[in-house]
């Protein structure tokens, strides 16, 4: 497929006449997480000054309850320092509780503060608005077959070698490190 746009752009706009197919279609998903960004920015992060990570770790809090960092790390795919820097934010803001798990005192629990289940409250619809409107299009059989391709895509992002490396990060190395 080398030197034609292909399906995944669909004559909308051009790349470099060399991109494969997978290239391009790999640029197409980088779009589409930016675009899915676009009502949470416009609607929510200026309103309530809450970052894209803090948003993501106190709507994980909020469903679950009550969850640990590395719980919330693996769940939204988030990198450790990132989850540590919103946690901070949303503790320093009011936002979530934490507490130092008495059996295991390494590991912290969070929860939603009074105010952090306030913000929960109001921003829980406006996630449920982007998923139906995003999704609302495709058939029954089209959404499962996206989960399914969605799901096999994580799984293989995650897979870690015999000594715990990420399988992708190694793979995906540059050659002059």
């Amino acid at each position: 497929m080398s030197g034609e746009a292909g399906p995944a752009m669909d004559g909308r706009a051009t790349m470099h006449m060399d991109e494969t197919g997978e290239v391009v279609l790999l640029h197409r998903l980088l779009k589409l997480t930016n675009r899915l960004m676009a009502p949470f920015s416009t609607h929510l992060a200026h309103r309530y000054k809450i970052s894209v990570n803090e948003f993501r770790l106190l709507m994980t809090i909020g469903a679950l309850g009550r969850t640990a960092s590395h719980e919330v790390a693996e769940l939204t795919g988030v990198n450790a320092m990132s989850i540590s820097r919103a946690v901070s934010a949303l503790q320093k803001h009011g936002r979530i509780v934490v507490e130092r798990d008495e059996g295991n005192k390494r590991r912290k629990w969070l929860s939603l503060s009074e105010e952090g289940a306030r913000l929960y409250q109001i921003m829980r619809p406006q996630t449920e608005t982007v998923a139906h409107y995003l999704f609302s299009q495709l058939d029954r059989d089209e959404l499962a077959g996206f989960a399914s391709t969605v799901e096999r895509l994580i799984e293989r992002l995650d897979a870690t070698d015999a000594k715990g490396n990420s399988v992708f990060l190694e793979s995906t190395k540059p050659e002059n490190s």
